[in-house]
């Protein structure tokens, strides 16, 4: 097995506010981390450092050890909680977009999980729905050959069916070569796909490890853990 992750003594500050405290978390080739915690825990901050939009204050972070940067944007596929797609571009534009944008983009796997999605090649994205614009960003991240993958709320504003797909989509990308990193509020539609969890509290991380070690030693799911530690 090989690292994809490295975050070392990890610290993000705004002025005099620190939003990251210390984060220090290693992950391994295989693995779908669950990044788990409240609105204003830190989640999306990490995500941005991972993804480089956003730098560290302090603290060592890499990407199949290499610092994030430059180098790294062709290691990292980010899915933003936000939609960034313009309302007028249709879905094939969309994919177009993404080829030229990105090398390793794989126009003929977008394609593949654009049908598996049941999206239309020509509806626009301002005629979809919220789940249909999640599903078309999703595919969209998900056609690259990146090492990993950052997903800050896939399942966010999605109807049940939509959940659905989503995860399925998940877990066919899915490789022993690659990560993936999910960022959720809803625990129990995707907890069974996690091999490990990351809760982070004001910032830090709580607790850390493999899903199925914390079920077997807590006799709870990873929900109630949820629960048990932000109740």
């Amino acid at each position: 097995m090989s690292v994809i992750l490295q975050a070392d003594s990890v610290q993000k500050s705004y002025f005099t506010k620190s939003v990251l405290k210390d984060i220090s978390l290693e992950i391994q080739d295989g693995t779908i981390l669950g990044l788990l915690g409240p609105n204003g825990s830190g989640k999306t901050t990490f995500l941005k450092i991972i993804a480089g939009l956003l730098h560290a204050s302090s603290g060592d972070i890499r990407v199949c050890g290499q610092p994030v940067g430059l180098a790294t944007k062709s290691m990292v596929s980010f899915l933003p909680d936000r939609n960034c797609l313009y309302p007028k571009m249709t879905a094939l534009d969309a994919i177009q977009f993404y080829q030229d944008f990105f090398d390793d983009f794989d126009r003929n796997k977008a394609l593949e999980l654009l049908e598996f999605m049941q999206l239309e090649q020509k509806q626009t994205i301002k005629t979809m729905s919220k789940g249909m614009i999640e599903k078309m960003n999703l595919t969209l991240t998900f056609a690259r050959a990146a090492k990993l993958f950052v997903l800050d709320e896939p399942l966010g504003g999605t109807d049940p069916v939509a959940r659905e797909k989503i995860i399925k989509t998940i877990i066919k990308t899915w490789t022993e070569n690659s990560a993936i990193i999910i960022s959720t509020h809803l625990v129990t539609d995707v907890e069974h796909v996690f091999t490990d969890v990351a809760f982070l509290r004001d910032g830090a991380i709580a607790v850390h490890g493999d899903a199925e070690q914390l079920r077997e030693a807590h006799q709870k799911s990873i929900y109630q853990l949820y629960l048990e530690i932000f109740g």
